[in-house]
């Protein structure tokens, strides 16, 4: 029970309304310049679940030997606010990492939500992409689904399970409900094929791994796997530790970042 009603008109009162914390409105905050390198792709992110799908991609593509996908990475300080900065907000006008900038073109592409840049690099490097209509169809279903899925998983079960200043039942309740039957889900499919899209890797396991696979590899939030019971899982336990043990996925787990000062 709570005592709280809700007001006819919502207004934000809230202690992080200021330079770093989020608030009702966006944009750009206060004028912060992002540095350019010299490799093709300059990538602002952090190595967050949405954030790691970028640098393995990139990772895997210098392991197949594709030259022209170097990078530099830079880290965006959430603890100074840094992706409400002008120059970040001109790429993404979200204020979300990761945002990518082709800047290969000749006219410099800002490239911005997870699964668009992981899509992006597969269609201009033609990686772990596949070309025939029924096959580009079925990794798509799995790359939307993602991003539509993972949401109750960040933002309703991670919140509510590891960040929420109270536990509380009904929220908790909700959406580890929803988590467990969306990891339902991957260990069917996964019980009848290999990968997420059939028997070739892909995007879509890039996708799906960095918040799935770590999730139940308790590597997300603490305690997690224990909570949301990882071993009834058997097939997509079996298919993380699989994209786990891929070097060029270790190699995105483990880069550098540069710092923005």
């Amino acid at each position: 029970m709570t005592d709280y009603q809700k007001p006819k008109v919502w207004k934000w009162d809230a202690p992080n309304d200021g330079v770093t914390g989020n608030k009702p409105t966006a944009g750009s905050r206060f004028e912060l310049d992002l540095p350019r390198g010299k490799q093709p792709y300059q990538v602002y992110s952090l190595g967050t679940p949405n954030g790691i799908k970028v640098t393995i991609l990139l990772e895997e593509l210098k392991a197949a030997g594709i030259q022209d996908a170097g990078y530099d990475l830079y880290k965006i300080d959430f603890g100074r606010g840094q992706q409400f900065g002008s120059g970040f907000v001109a790429i993404n006008p979200n204020s979300k990492i990761p945002a990518l900038l082709d800047q290969s073109e000749g006219q410099e592409i800002a490239v911005y939500e997870s699964a668009n840049i992981l899509l992006y690099l597969a269609e201009k490097h033609h990686f772990l992409l596949p070309t025939d209509r029924a096959g580009r169809t079925e990794l798509l279903n799995w790359l939307f689904w993602q991003t539509g899925a993972a949401p109750f998983v960040g933002g309703g079960f991670g919140h509510f399970f590891h960040y929420a200043p109270t536990e509380q039942q009904y929220p908790i309740d909700r959406y580890t409900m929803e988590t467990k039957r969306q990891l339902d889900l991957l260990d069917q499919l996964l019980a009848k094929r290999s990968y997420i899209i059939g028997e070739e890797y892909s995007i879509a396991d890039i996708a799906i791994w960095s918040w799935y696979g770590r999730l139940l590899q308790d590597q997300i939030y603490p305690g997690a796997a224990t909570f949301l019971d990882a071993t009834s899982y058997p097939h997509l336990l079996d298919w993380a530790e699989k994209i786990n043990q891929r070097p060029a996925v270790q190699a995105g787990l483990k880069v550098s970042y540069q710092t923005i000062d």
